[in-house]
């Protein structure tokens, strides 16, 4: 039987204090996709809220001459609009071989406090199998715990959009906090590339948990999660 993976998406499609359209980010999810389906896995989705998970429309535009990612939008829809609620799949991590978290500017307003998102992680983290995410995605694993209590994050190497990045695309501002500053404040080393926008993948424990920094990290983060199942 072919291994699933759960994709969990955000359900925020609108930052207020910005008044600017927002969801999941379009090649954080397309290019991992092609990744895992690629190779037989099935992809199995999830938002807060259920229904149509939102892609946020610049990425679409940002990346309209990438392949992947307008191949994705017109032939995969149901993956995005079509989601099931993340509070559904607690207690069924035996059911997976492991979670992955997109990104966008969407998670960081309701992911990051999300208790059933939360106890998704925990509960995969607990069970040792992959947890990955990629560019704001990593948000999602700030409030997580391990089994003792302390920060899941606490003592690992971790990467994420950086400050300057944000910076970059003039949203810091708008941010409720900075990824980067938030993931140090775990206890965790936050890794970054030498450049703005360079590929950055960070594998630790084996492959149990996966971090990219930013959008031109998502392929590598599939392939790396891809390798994690599959050893």
């Amino acid at each position: 039987m072919a291994p699933k993976v759960l994709v969990v998406l955000t359900s925020v499609g609108h930052i207020e204090a910005a008044d600017k359209p927002t969801g999941w980010y379009l090649p954080e999810l397309s290019h991992p996709y092609d990744v895992l389906a690629g190779a037989g896995v099935e992809i199995v989705t999830a938002s807060p809220k259920g229904g149509v998970a939102p892609l946020d429309p610049a990425s679409v535009e940002m990346f309209k001459e990438d392949p992947s990612a307008q191949a994705f939008v017109a032939n995969h829809k149901a993956v995005w609009e079509q989601t099931q609620q993340v509070s559904s799949f607690r207690g069924r991590a035996g059911e997976f071989a492991a979670l992955f978290y997109p990104g966008g500017h969407g998670p960081m307003f309701d992911l990051v406090d999300d208790a059933d998102s939360i106890a998704l992680i925990e509960e995969f983290t607990a069970k040792g199998k992959p947890v990955a995410a990629v560019c704001h995605g990593p948000v999602v694993l700030l409030n997580a715990k391990k089994a003792d209590g302390t920060p899941l994050l606490a003592g690992r190497v971790a990467t994420g959009f950086s400050n300057a990045e944000e910076d970059a695309v003039g949203m810091s501002k708008f941010m409720p906090f900075l990824l980067e500053d938030r993931i140090a404040a775990t206890g965790a080393t936050f890794k970054k590339a030498e450049q703005p926008w360079a590929e950055l993948v960070v594998v630790q424990d084996g492959g149990k948990l996966i971090t990219g920094q930013n959008p031109a990290s998502a392929k590598g983060v599939g392939e790396a999660l891809l390798k994690a199942i599959t050893v």
